[in-house]
């Protein structure tokens, strides 16, 4: 499954989690896969695409970046082409 992660940045600082980033890796346990990410240009959010089977990875990473001064919103999402395999059925 893909997930959407969107990190907010405690006061738009993002320099702890980039801190911890540089020192310590994504600290991504066995069987989550980053995908990529994109930063908004005023520092407030990351977005950051993830796979997983199982959502306890996901749990157990996001405990892993406490302390750091973010927070983390986990969208399940669905790829465009997969979508539009479900939605061609339907269209006229």
């Amino acid at each position: 499954m893909l997930f959407m992660v969107i990190e907010r940045f405690r006061d738009d600082d993002m320099i702890p989690v980039y801190e911890r980033l540089r020192d310590s890796g994504r600290m991504l346990p066995e069987g989550l896969t980053y995908l990529g990410s994109w930063v908004e240009p005023n520092f407030s959010r990351c977005f950051q695409l993830m796979e997983c089977d199982d959502l306890r990875l996901l749990q157990q990473w996001t405990l892993g970046w406490r302390g750091c001064g973010v927070t983390f919103e986990i969208v399940p999402v669905v790829g465009g082409q997969e979508t539009r395999d479900v939605v061609a059925p339907f269209l006229e």
